[in-house]
């Protein structure tokens, strides 16, 4: 799929890729553009873009507030595929729509998939949504060279693994801990055991979120997974040093 052969492209000439995150509408759609290309200039290869919803459950605070003020603020599904549309054709780095289920399932599946596809969104990531549930979505986002992205996590088991290695394209997020998005994130023995498993389960590209932080961490990864993700970190710093921040910060990841 397109969005595997970019990121294996990408990952021949860098040691670790980076993949971003952002709430779309928070705090406001200009500001989305600024910290886009913040985020591009920067080096960024890969950027997630959450499709707002009221209960997010695999975020933590920081990521749950941007959510909340964004719908309190009146943002639609129609303007995150519009905004999407743009910035996808604006740069040249692959761009993903994060979500979860009830907001595709309430604007119709197809539907969806063929105004994401139209956007040019190479992947999609629905952290509530497994196998069990979502193969014909996932078939119907793989005839569109939408990529289904789904998750390890440390609890996973290595037939689960498998499993949902079976159904994903595009890469496999791997959760760094157990809970929610935005808490730091510890290295040692067993996570290092946990990624390990990762490897083995998939020959797709693997990235890391969950508590990544600094360019500590990022090296962290570095020879044991493909990218890392950073989430909460770059909204706390919109929200304490305005987008203008961000480039310095992506700058000083690598």
């Amino acid at each position: 799929m397109q969005l595997e052969e970019t990121l294996k492209q990408r990952r021949q000439v860098k040691d670790i890729l980076l993949m971003t995150h952002i709430v779309l509408g928070y705090p406001s759609f200009e500001v989305n553009r600024q910290v886009i290309r913040q985020m591009v200039d920067n080096g960024v290869d890969c950027i997630e873009m959450q499709l707002p919803f009221s209960e997010p459950m695999a975020d933590g605070p920081v990521i749950l507030k941007a959510n909340q003020d964004s719908i309190a603020a009146g943002t639609t599904i129609a303007a995150c595929l519009e905004f999407g549309a743009e910035v996808a054709a604006a740069y040249d780095i692959p761009f993903l729509f994060m979500t979860y289920y009830n907001i595709v399932f309430k604007y119709g599946e197809e539907r969806f998939l063929d105004r994401a596809r139209a956007a040019g969104i190479q992947g999609l990531i629905i952290p509530d949504l497994p196998p069990e549930m979502g193969e014909d979505f996932f078939r119907l986002a793989k005839a569109r060279d939408i990529a289904p992205i789904l998750i390890f996590a440390p609890t996973s088991t290595d037939a689960r693994m498998a499993e949902l290695n079976r159904w994903a394209d595009g890469f496999i997020y791997c959760a760094a801990r157990r809970g929610v998005t935005g808490k730091k994130s510890q290295f040692g023995d067993d996570f290092h055991d946990y990624l390990t498993r990762c490897r083995k389960a998939t020959d797709l590209p693997l990235a890391v979120g969950f508590g990544i932080q600094n360019k500590d961490d990022v090296m962290a990864l570095v020879g044991k997974a493909d990218m890392a993700v950073i989430g909460s970190r770059t909204i706390l710093l919109v929200d304490e040093q305005g987008p203008d921040a961000v480039g310095p910060f992506i700058a000083s990841l690598r």
